[in-house]
């Protein structure tokens, strides 16, 4: 079985390291970083645990920015999401899931282009 490595973005560091800061004070971040963190544990024991998107739902943001081919979202509680791309590591013996975007639900309806109704 191949060893997966789980890795931010930038983008989803700065997330992390907020609710990090957030989370001694705020109950509503607490419980999105203690998800998160489970959810990168599940990640680690099987790395399809997310939901897939399809190709054409892929933000051209991602695609271009990390010239990703797979996407996977993760739900988190109060209507978060994280998403996650999957690449091999350079000895080929374990995956990498590169976390993109831990996102709040109405930024991420915003970036896959899905309209209020």
């Amino acid at each position: 079985m191949k060893n997966v490595e789980v890795i931010f973005s930038p983008e989803a560091e700065e997330i992390y390291k907020y609710l990090n800061e957030q989370a001694p004070k705020s109950k509503n971040e607490k419980i999105i970083l203690n998800a998160v963190k489970n959810k990168i544990e599940f990640i680690k024991s099987n790395f399809h645990y997310g939901d897939p998107i399809a190709k054409k739902l892929i933000p051209d943001e991602y695609k271009l920015k990390y010239s990703i081919t797979n996407l996977f979202r993760v739900e988190l509680p109060n209507f978060w999401r994280m998403v996650y791309t999957l690449t091999e590591g350079e000895s080929k013996i374990e995956i990498i899931a590169f976390v993109l975007d831990i996102i709040n639900h109405k930024d991420y309806n915003k970036k896959f282009g899905y309209k209020k109704r």
